[in-house]
């Protein structure tokens, strides 16, 4: 039986580039028993769902497709497992973002197969995974407040929710198992009325179920809105 200290670190692959799930995985598959594959998604979104349903040690993020930086912060706030981002890019800017989003480390592709495994054992021991620049370039971004804000598509379309809808998503992420019926009796309102302001809000978000939406709602954590 595999005792605690040597237990594999459990790592859920995300990238939406096919060839680097691919890369990963037979990485992750090959330094067993040191790792165990938790899963492999394409998007954040999908991972949050996963998140729900199996744990998690180490999450690897590839930086060099569409994932963006606020969907990583959101990762980070939903989940006790550590990020580690992994990029092909020289951006000094991009990396040190990453940390800023709350990533443990960024790590080059270029790296071996033995650093990108010692990397996940230390960000999965709480250690980051950062140089001592990149170091002095966070603490000094911290210190001026040069944290540039912006909005993202996903803030416009939560920004567009009425009053009354952002409390339908909070009462269903509140309790995911609870009937419409009784969601309605909460907020009283009737079950058709509840309907309507789920279609409402599924045509804002771009999703088409009450599964979607608690995951939408807890990897951009508009229950925590006012």
């Amino acid at each position: 039986m595999t005792s605690p200290q040597t237990k594999p670190i459990r790592v859920m692959l995300i990238s939406d580039l096919q060839i680097v799930l691919w890369g990963l995985e037979k990485l992750a598959l090959e330094m067993q028993p040191r790792l165990e594959l938790a899963g492999t998604t394409t998007d954040c979104l999908t991972a949050a769902q996963a998140l729900a349903d199996s744990p998690v040690d180490v999450m690897l993020v590839d930086l060099d497709g569409n994932i963006r930086m606020d969907e990583i912060s959101a990762l980070c706030s939903m989940s006790p497992a550590k990020v580690l981002a992994l990029s092909g890019s020289r951006d000094i800017a991009l990396c040190d973002s990453a940390i800023l989003a709350g990533a443990r480390g960024v790590l080059a592709k270029t790296e071996s197969a033995e650093a990108i495994v010692k990397a996940i054992e230390k960000v999965h021991q709480g250690e980051l995974w950062i140089d001592r620049s990149a170091t002095s370039r966070i603490l000094h971004h911290l210190g001026e407040k040069r944290i540039p804000h912006y909005e993202t598509p996903d803030q416009r379309k939560i920004a567009s929710l009425t009053r009354r809808e952002l409390q339908t998503v909070s009462e269903i992420t509140r309790d995911a198992a609870a009937s419409g019926k009784q969601i309605a009796e909460r907020l009283k309102i009737s079950e058709n009325t509840l309907r309507n302001h789920l279609n409402s809000i599924y045509a804002k978000l771009g999703i088409s179920s009450r599964l979607e939406l608690f995951a939408y709602a807890k990897l951009h954590a508009i229950n925590n809105k006012p």
